[in-house]
């Protein structure tokens, strides 16, 4: 595939070289490049390598720039301070550059893949069974969801796993309860088509609040109730078909969910607790057989030296418990063997709440000292901070319960549609509707996906929606500008001039959307979405800047005209790209 080299890449080549022809004992080393506000770049590498040379700074400086080529990328570069270089790049090779990633034939703006591609494991997005998903599933489905695009756009493999809860002593509640009133989780039956996510959750919260009150009442429900989980886990035919009407109606309401958020959930990704039953016993028997887990107080528990209680005692992972039932360890270890030995993972990621941190640690551990993870395999948690009221403290409804993410998600959109109602000129009620649940959807997406992952938020729907700042809309808006732009140029195209000057907006546009390949790169490599929505943001307000400074259809030649409708264009097609990285529209119109 076309890959095009970066502005960065090749003035870092260029010092590298001159560098170690100036002191041949640096071959290799970091010229350290960055943008600057003094010049296009600046590298400060030459200060460290010159005390480790034991030369004057300025010196080695003066003699890198003697030996650097200019002309064709390079326009300037000069000495600074105790030994900067400050570097101009040419306006021909900005626009030559953009160009070659404009005309990428495969449309990827010049990305590359990845020179190593692995398979990733990506585990998020793990709702309960036979529970209403609330504000605390947002941000594992989100983020979960970000990772799963950025690492295959950049060439992974990567393979989704929806780890839900869906085996439990509950679920012997629950099926007693059914067995008892059969009728509990009919629908459909008058003929009225199929049933909704809303109405299938609806039947599950009616019927698990009538079997916890029942429970909690009465005592022989109770013995029948447990007898039942006996049942479950023994494989009774009839039990496991009960418990399947749960996991099914549940299915039903989860992809309604995730529709409304718009992400992509297929069936076979999801692989519950109990998809990983048949394994439980050989995990155990393979953990305590190679010593790595032992019995304590007739359990099977794994012990670490770092891991003590307030009493300073050890704590131990407990993979089975005295009367023989498995803990979530033996779920989430028996998961690292499907996903390492089956699915050929090298990579494992987990997008799960950092207050899990300490429960993974020590399954992480436990799988290592098993050999289930080595060098070769590793497993990571991409922990997540919390979802935090206006108030800064954990959101919860007025009268203080878990909020529905249902309800959350439409309060979004009813927002964002009358941010939408009152731009909008030409749109007719429909298309409202759609840019609402658009606008709405990515605002509250960007507002998770811009904060640090590990970072806790405030979740403000009027600062998402807002049209100023780093939200999505201001993104959305810039995207739909261009747009309106392109439409009213009318047969004028778009057309790369590199003979032409570019003003200090065109040029400070064009060298930040250069970027946007190593920006991907970036984030793929550390799991990072929210250094794609810094980047996204820049670019949206590098390009308000020229805007506002630089005429497009009144340009003052034909030339700069089409070069000016190229930078727009450039600048659209980057952030619809990284829009959709992040599982955000940009809709042609607002």
């Amino acid at each position: 595939m076309a890959s095009v080299t970066s502005l960065t890449a090749t003035v870092h080549q260029r010092l590298a070289t001159a560098l170690t022809a100036a002191l041949p004992e640096t071959a290799d080393a970091d010229p350290l490049l960055r943008r600057s506000d003094r010049a296009d770049f600046q590298a400060n590498g030459i200060l460290a390598l010159a005390k480790k040379a034991k030369a004057n700074p300025r010196d080695l400086a003066t003699q890198v720039v003697d030996r650097v080529v200019t002309g064709d990328v390079i326009k300037d570069i000069e000495v600074s301070g105790p030994g900067f270089l400050n570097i101009t790049i040419t306006d021909r090779a900005i626009t030559e550059t953009l160009a070659a990633r404009a005309t990428d034939p495969t449309g990827r703006l010049g990305v590359p893949l990845t020179d190593h591609p692995g398979t990733t494991v990506i585990d998020y997005a793990q709702p309960n069974v036979a529970k209403e998903m609330h504000v605390g599933h947002l941000r594992s489905a989100v983020i979960g969801d970000a990772v799963v695009q950025i690492l295959e756009f950049a060439g992974e493999t990567v393979v989704r796993r929806h780890h839900i809860g869906d085996w439990g002593t509950q679920f012997g509640m629950l099926i007693q309860y059914l067995d008892e009133h059969p009728h509990e989780l009919d629908h459909g039956a008058s003929g009225d088509g199929p049933v909704s996510g809303e109405e299938a959750m609806s039947n599950l919260d009616r019927l698990y609040k009538a079997a916890r009150a029942h429970f909690d009442s009465d005592e022989e429900f109770k013995t029948r109730a447990r007898r039942r989980v006996v049942d479950l886990q023994a494989g009774d035919p009839k039990t496991l078909a009960a418990w399947q009407k749960f996991v099914d109606e549940s299915k039903i309401y989860f992809f309604s969910v995730f529709e409304k958020l718009d992400m992509e959930i297929r069936d076979p990704d999801i692989v519950g607790e109990s998809g990983y039953n048949d394994m439980l016993d050989e995990t155990c028997r393979l953990l305590e057989e190679s010593g790595v887990a032992v019995r304590s107080e007739g359990a099977l528990c794994v012990f670490f030296d770092d891991v003590k209680g307030p009493d300073g005692n050890p704590v131990p992972l407990i993979v089975k418990k005295s009367d023989g039932g498995y803990g979530y360890a033996a779920t989430d270890l028996s998961a690292i063997r499907n996903r390492v030995f089956d699915l050929k993972a090298d990579t494992l990621i987990y997008v799960v709440d950092a207050r899990q941190s300490l429960h993974f640690k020590m399954v992480f551990e436990t799988a290592r000292r098993a050999g289930w993870l080595n060098d070769g395999t590793k497993a990571e948690q991409l922990a997540f901070g919390t979802v935090l009221g206006k108030d800064g403290k954990p959101f919860k409804t007025r009268e203080g319960e878990t909020v529905r993410l249902v309800d959350l998600l439409d309060e979004a959109v009813d927002r964002a549609s009358a941010v939408v109602r009152e731009k909008a000129q030409d749109l007719s009620e429909e298309e409202i509707a759609e840019r609402g649940a658009q606008v709405g959807i990515g605002a509250v997406k960007y507002a998770d996906l811009s904060t640090s992952a590990n970072r806790d938020y405030k979740f403000d729907l009027d600062q998402m929606v807002s049209l100023n700042g780093d939200t999505s809309v201001y993104l959305q808006y810039a995207y739909a500008r261009i747009q309106s732009i392109l439409r009213k140029a009318g047969d004028v195209r778009p057309v790369a001039h590199p003979e032409l000057e570019l003003a200090v907006a065109e040029r400070a546009l064009g060298l930040h959307a250069d970027r946007f390949a190593e920006t991907v790169a970036e984030a793929a490599a550390e799991y990072a979405p929210h250094k794609l929505t810094a980047y996204l943001y820049q670019l949206a307000s590098l390009y308000t800047t020229f805007y506002a400074e630089c005429p497009v259809l009144k340009a003052d030649t034909p030339a700069q005209v089409e070069n000016r409708l190229f930078l727009c264009d450039v600048t659209a097609r980057t952030l619809h790209q990284g829009m959709a990285l992040l599982g955000i529209r940009t809709p042609e119109r607002l």
